[in-house]
Parts: C-alpha cells; sequence; structure tokens
C-alpha cells in the first residue's frame, strides 16, 4: 500500500512527539507527511527524516494542495474542535490530542460536525491504547481481587514556573472570553482521569452521575495545579483522582483498583501492572501498546475498530465541564509552599502534598476529607449532577 498521506497542526512543544512517531512510520513506509500547519515555521532540523513538508497557517488548504488522509491536531485546548471540523470539512480523518475540547458544548459541537460529515476521529489518549486496559478489565470481570470498592489514581509531578508561561494559554481558564480550561486533571494528567473512567468500563456520558470538584493553585495562574475529584458512576463505582503540578519529587502516575481480595495497580506511562491478592505472591507484568496513529490507519485501512471514538471520551468530558464550571481555584496559602530551585526556573512545592495526593487515590477520599490543611481557606467541593 502507498504511504498515507498526513498533515500535523501543532509542530512544536508536545507536536515533537507525533514528529519522533511520524518519522518512525515514515522509515516503515506506512505514511508521509505532507504538511506542516502552524504559526512558527518548524526548523528544518526538526523535520529530518520526515522530507520537505509544506508549511503554511490554514490547514484546510494544507489538505486541499496535499491530499492529506489524515490530520493530527496537536494545537492548544482552545483551538481543538475548530481544527479538527476544518480538517473534516476539507476530508480529512483526524487523531485530535486530549481534552478533545474545553467544555461540553464544544464536544457536543465537535462530535456532531465529525458525524455530519463521515469523519473517522481518534482522541489522543495514549494510555488507553496500552494492552495492560483489557487485561485489567477481564481481571476486574473475573472477580481476581473479589469486589470492586472503587478506583483511585494519583499523579504527582513537577513544574517550574516557566511551564505556565510557555503561551498566552497556559494556566488559564478562560483567554479573551474563550473557554480553555487548562488544569491539571484535564491537560497535563488528563490521562489518569480517563484510564480510570476506561477500567471501570464508564467512559461515555451517559455513565457518569456526579461529580465533585476540589481546586486548589499554589502558582499565580487562574487554573488549578493541585486538584482532585470524586466521580460516581451509574455503575455505583466510587472513582477518585488526585494530582498535582507542585510534588516534592516527580513520581509516575498510576490507577489502583480496590478490591474486596487485593488490589491492582497500572503505572499507565510504562504499561506496568501490579497485582496484588491475599494469599497469593504479587503478579507485576510489562504490556504492549497500540500506537493510536496506527489504530486510525488500520481503522481506515479495514474498519478495525478505534480505541478511543470520540463517544469514549464523553465521560471524560463531563468531568470538564464540572472543572469548568466550578468555582475558581482556591489560593493556597504562601506558608504552604515553598519555593525550590528547578532545572530552567524556581518552582513551587506545596508542603506534604505527595502524600496526600496518594492517600486520596488509596483512600478514595478527598482532600478535604483527608484534612489537606490547604482545603481549610477553599469553599467546599461542589457536587455536579450529570
Amino acid at each position: 500500500m502507498a504511504p498515507i498521506p498526513v498533515v500535523l497542526a501543532g509542530a512544536h512543544g508536545h507536536g515533537h512527539r507525533h514528529l519522533d512517531n511520524l518519522r518512525r512510520l515514515t522509515v516503515s513506509g506506512t505514511v508521509v507527511l505532507t504538511a506542516v500547519c502552524d504559526l512558527r515555521p518548524l526548523h528544518r532540523s526538526a523535520s529530518d527524516g520526515l522530507g520537505t513538508p509544506l508549511q503554511g497557517s490554514d490547514l484546510g488548504a494544507l489538505i486541499d494542495r496535499t491530499g492529506a488522509r489524515v490530520a493530527i491536531i496537536c494545537t492548544p485546548i482552545h483551538t481543538h474542535a475548530d481544527l479538527a471540523l476544518a480538517a473534516a470539512d476539507h476530508g480529512a480523518h483526524v487523531l485530535l490530542e486530549k481534552p478533545p475540547a474545553p467544555s461540553y458544548g464544544e464536544f457536543e459541537r465537535l462530535v456532531r460536525g465529525l458525524d455530519s460529515t463521515g469523519t473517522a476521529c481518534q482522541i489522543g489518549f495514549q494510555s488507553l491504547g496500552s494492552h495492560a486496559v483489557p487485561r485489567i478489565r477481564r481481571l476486574m470481570a473475573d472477580g481476581a481481587i473479589g469486589e470492586v470498592r472503587g478506583i483511585g489514581a494519583a499523579g504527582n509531578w513537577v513544574r517550574e514556573e516557566h511551564y505556565f508561561r510557555r503561551a498566552d494559554w497556559s494556566g488559564r481558564r478562560a483567554l479573551h472570553g474563550i473557554d480553555v480550561v487548562d488544569g491539571v486533571l484535564t491537560n497535563p494528567l488528563a490521562h489518569a482521569v480517563a484510564t480510570a473512567l476506561r477500567l471501570d468500563g464508564s467512559d461515555r456520558a451517559e455513565d457518569v452521575a456526579d461529580i465533585e470538584t476540589e481546586l486548589f493553585r499554589a502558582h499565580a495562574i487562574e487554573s488549578d495545579d493541585t486538584a482532585c475529584v470524586r466521580i460516581r458512576t451509574v455503575r455505583r463505582t466510587r472513582v477518585t483522582v488526585a494530582a498535582t503540578l507542585c510534588a516534592r519529587a516527580a513520581a509516575e502516575p498510576y490507577v489502583v483498583v480496590h478490591g474486596t481480595r487485593g488490589r491492582i495497580t497500572f503505572w499507565y506511562r510504562r504499561d506496568q501492572v501490579l497485582v496484588e491478592r491475599a494469599g497469593q505472591a504479587p503478579d507485576e507484568r510489562v504490556f504492549g501498546r497500540t500506537d493510536l496513529l496506527e489504530n486510525l490507519l488500520a481503522h481506515l485501512a479495514d474498519g478495525t475498530d478505534l480505541l478511543v471514538p470520540p463517544a469514549t471520551a464523553g465521560a471524560f468530558m463531563k468531568v470538564v465541564e464540572a472543572v469548568r464550571t466550578a468555582p475558581d481555584p482556591a489560593a493556597i496559602p504562601a506558608a504552604l509552599w515553598q519555593q525550590a530551585p528547578g532545572e530552567h526556573s524556581r518552582r513551587r512545592v506545596i508542603e506534604g502534598v505527595d502524600a496526600m495526593v496518594d492517600a486520596a487515590a488509596r483512600s478514595l477520599k478527598s482532600f478535604s476529607a483527608l484534612g489537606a490543611p490547604w482545603t481549610a481557606a477553599a469553599p467546599p467541593s461542589e457536587a455536579h449532577p450529570r
């Protein structure tokens, strides 16, 4: 088969990961990068091994000129829906980075537009391509850890102050009146939310019963850099996800399924699973992963099921909407965080946050229920019925 022509929208920042993947698939003869859509020209060294793609800032025009069958959208959050729909209108199928939209209303507009054009769309939750996900779901269904009591997830990450200055939309809830919702659980650690919901089999919008949010910020930003959400699914599962960008030390994020006779821990970035059961030795394995772009190409070639079609991001988008409509994140008093040196700029560390994030995932409780000191001055957690 001839290589599939692809256009990449957004080649800087996270876009470099897509360039690396495209380079790999170019070597195998699977794709050819025909164009790069970006407001800033791509340096020639960044396209080594990718030929000489056209460059410009008009995605539709680039698709028309190159005949690209697939568009990868890796641009600021608030541009996702418009660019994905532009690609669809010009005949390209879409790999759309997460979050697919900054609000549930925009997500619905996106889905309607894609459906009207018959466009295939894959949402870029790479963790959902892990072969560990169906394995864990089988273990849960088979009662390997007894009855599921709940699912927790934890993300202790470190981000320096320059991270929030990397673009005008960074750390924003809105920009010039347009929703952005660049929070810790809606963007950098969105995979923790999406993966927990997928493991429960509750990834569609109608699977969510209600959501409680607790949003905080140590940095001088609009959005949350430390947050906890508690989701109750229609299956009556309690899903608690806690995360921060102000950890003392960076750690691998994970999802943990709690059962009456054991637990399953999934470090989703490295496809590693640990099964712990009463009376049995721990079982730890590393699984393979299906690349989401390759899965999209297989879908176009022979109808292979998409791993992350838009409908399966519906529950995640309900969480985005709950964060968007929640009160502004409460500022954590300066007495509860400290400055620390970083590689490029200083960073802020919330005292005790690492342990509190892990405790939330273990106990399925919110920060306030655990007595986190920074919750004292914050408004009470709000429930968002779905």
